[in-house]
């Protein structure tokens, strides 16, 4: 979602596209007995098809993605419904549940603990160090402020201990979920698109300035076509994923998904006139957005209000940022 808001657009199918991805593969392993793996392929294929079909309306037709996946929210939902018979589907098979509800535990062995957990939140723990490293050399070789070496310091000693502290929590428990080793993946493999290649940057360019990037010779209608279709892609992931972690699939399934996704955006930095965002940022917003539920839920705190709650923190965030915006303009 935070590509597509980069670039300038919106998506509101997103719910519907991962009922019926999760739909899809319910069936074809529930009622005609295809492995578990053929399943996750139909499920990601149509999301791939869904991306195909929203990205030509939007990028050759040019009809506003807005109205492109609104229409494609009540298309898919009505799919959704269609290929379920307004039936939900239960006990999927073992190895596809997994993949919702799964551990890794015991790969490296371990006296009552995962070592492979420890190994894996030590190497992302070295990476950041790195990372935050590189960045502020960057920042003093280019003469802009950084803090003091201490401090610095202070920091990074404090995000190890607090990230190594959860892995060996997780290294005591189960070990590391089947879902938060594709989500690293997914963004480490997306954060490095957007940063480091060249579609990626087109995408800032696009949101950003679309005359511009049009009159620098980017190939804009492609890259529309390929944001819309990375999102089908992802929806479809993310419908195997939900499928799996419900060990089924509902007609209902999915429901306000583009709504959580497009606040975790914005709260995590992306700018509703586009141009701006990272994905880091978005899986921060995320957090956020879940920490706000899971607390809430905890307080006893009713749907009702947790919906207004919800809402109040998008406006005001997406308030924010236009208001930066008009203190930039004015300088």
């Amino acid at each position: 979602m935070v590509m597509v808001i980069i670039g300038g657009h919106i998506d509101l199918s997103v719910g519907s596209v991962v009922a019926l991805s999760g739909a899809v593969a319910a069936v074809l392993m529930k009622s005609h007995g295809a492995p578990f793996w053929v399943g996750i392929l139909a499920a990601i294929a149509v999301g791939l098809v869904v991306g195909a079909w929203q990205g030509f309306w939007v990028a050759f037709v040019g009809i506003p993605a807005f109205i492109t996946t609104l229409a494609g929210m009540l298309l898919f939902r009505g799919f959704t419904f269609n290929v379920l018979d307004n039936k939900s589907l239960s006990a999927l098979p073992g190895p596809y549940q997994s993949i919702g509800n799964g551990f890794i535990n015991g790969l490296l062995g371990g006296n009552g603990y995962d070592v492979f957990t420890l190994v894996v939140f030590g190497i992302a723990v070295a990476g950041y160090a790195y990372s935050a490293f590189r960045s502020r050399r960057a920042r003093i070789a280019y003469k802009q402020p950084v803090p003091a070496l201490w401090l610095f310091i202070t920091q990074l000693v404090v995000v190890a201990a607090v990230v190594m502290w959860f892995a060996w929590q997780l290294a005591n428990w189960k070990g590391l979920p089947i879902v938060l080793i594709i989500l690293a993946a997914l963004v480490l493999i997306y954060s490095a698109v957007t940063s480091n290649t060249v579609f990626g940057r087109h995408i800032y360019a696009i949101g950003g300035n679309l005359t511009a990037a049009t009159l620098s010779g980017v190939k804009v209608k492609w890259v529309n076509f390929g944001i819309m279709l990375n999102m089908g892609f992802l929806a479809g992931v993310a419908g195997v994923l939900f499928s799996a972690r419900m060990n089924g699939a509902q007609p209902g399934a999915g429901n306000m998904f583009e709504l959580d996704a497009i606040a975790a955006s914005f709260i995590g930095g992306a700018a509703v006139t586009g141009g701006v965002g990272r994905v880091t940022g978005a899986i921060v917003g995320g957090l956020i957005m879940a920490t706000m539920s899971n607390g809430m839920s905890l307080m006893g705190v009713g749907q009702p209000t947790q919906q207004i709650v919800k809402g109040l923190v998008l406006l005001l965030a997406v308030a924010f940022d236009v208001y930066n915006k008009r203190r930039a303009g004015t300088r």
